[in-house]
């Protein structure tokens, strides 16, 4: 941790007391999924670990979350979901239930900031699974085409019924769901939690920069990790210019959002983020480079961190301070990047 000393460092509020077996290595495994990587370390003796038994779990979790979730398979369950009759209930997958639930909360408490029934307007502006913007023949949509998709979905998240007893989701008609900013985290607490089901209580899980952290590594030192930064502010922490804060993931879950990870150059130049606002329809144009979130859980980091990219610095600051969330923005001003932290942020500096 020498190199660390000098740097500010996000502590979690709690330690568990337990320690990595002795004889414990750290063993990794890893592979692909959602279109991206994911890989898990695991701070275990090598003689108590079967990894080919913890990749077959490890592996069938993701295919569950991707059978059930993915808008890239025509016959997911939300894909199905979404091709369904007006006004039919349907009875949804365990994982399914976990992950809807969370995701209508986050768009209650953001006031539709982050929607789940956002679909049509990720599809539209090319970034859903089918009709991208990088396809032959796709067109940016113009003002008179929003406005008929907003007339068509005039209540977005508000227009699910949701059953919890019964673990059932109505079809209004029409409502497209889309969980991409949501799905991938839970896909990291899913693992997370078959790791520690199997006895594998000290492990790192991350995919595609979305990470968790349980107990240790094998050196008793908790699972150090970097913030995402945008490339610009990255290359001044590297050079001394700004102490970018390191994070102790025990116990939390870590995930970053920003304009500049996904992304096209419109015909009139203008560069149209894949953050969506559901709220306006349109691609997010206020400035904000990034938010990083932390909570034990990665699947409402990653609600979190979507719904404050979509409100903005002042909004997102707010939100966040509200609901004492540890958060860390980059905001562009002029040719700079500026860097801000909500309260709870502040706090969890050691």
């Amino acid at each position: 941790m020498s190199d660390l000393i000098s740097r500010p460092v996000l502590l979690p509020q709690a330690i568990r007391p337990d320690r990595p077996l002795p004889g414990a290595e750290c063993i990794e495994l890893g592979g692909e999924t959602m279109g991206t990587n994911w890989s898990v370390k695991v701070a275990t003796p090598p003689e108590a670990f079967d990894g080919h038994a913890v990749r077959q779990a490890l592996q069938a979790c993701l295919h569950d979350v991707c059978a059930q979730m993915s808008h890239w398979d025509a016959d997911s369950w939300l894909m199905r979901f979404n091709r369904a009759e007006a006004g039919s209930w349907h009875t949804l997958a365990r994982h399914f239930q976990r992950v809807i639930r969370c995701a209508l909360e986050a768009a209650r408490l953001s006031e539709g900031a982050c929607d789940p029934a956002a679909g049509h307007w990720v599809r539209r502006w090319g970034f859903g699974g089918f009709e991208r913007h990088d396809q032959p023949g796709f067109t940016v949509p113009d003002e008179v085409e929003l406005l008929r998709l907003t007339e068509r979905h005039p209540h977005g998240w508000r227009g699910l019924r949701w059953s919890p007893d019964g673990g059932q989701l109505l079809q209004p008609g029409g409502v497209q769901l889309d969980l991409g900013a949501i799905a991938k985290g839970f896909a990291v607490d899913l693992l997370s939690e078959t790791l520690s089901a199997r006895g594998l209580s000290h492990h790192l899980v991350e995919i595609g920069g979305e990470l968790r952290g349980e107990g240790m590594k094998p050196d008793g030192q908790p699972w150090w990790v970097e913030l995402e930064l945008p490339s610009a502010l990255a290359r001044d922490a590297a050079e001394g210019r700004f102490d970018a804060p390191v994070l102790a993931l025990h116990g939390l879950s870590v995930a970053t959002s920003g304009d500049y990870r996904k992304g096209f150059q419109s015909p009139d130049g203008r560069w149209l983020s894949h953050t969506i606002d559901p709220r306006s329809g349109r691609p997010v144009r206020h400035g904000l480079a990034s938010v990083t979130v932390l909570h034990p859980q990665c699947m409402w980091a990653d609600a979190w961190s979507t719904a404050l990219s979509v409100l903005g610095l002042s909004e997102g600051l707010d939100l966040a301070d509200r609901l004492r969330l540890p958060a860390f923005f980059v905001s562009r001003q002029g040719d700079d990047l500026v860097p801000y932290a909500s309260a709870q942020f502040e706090a969890m500096l050691g």
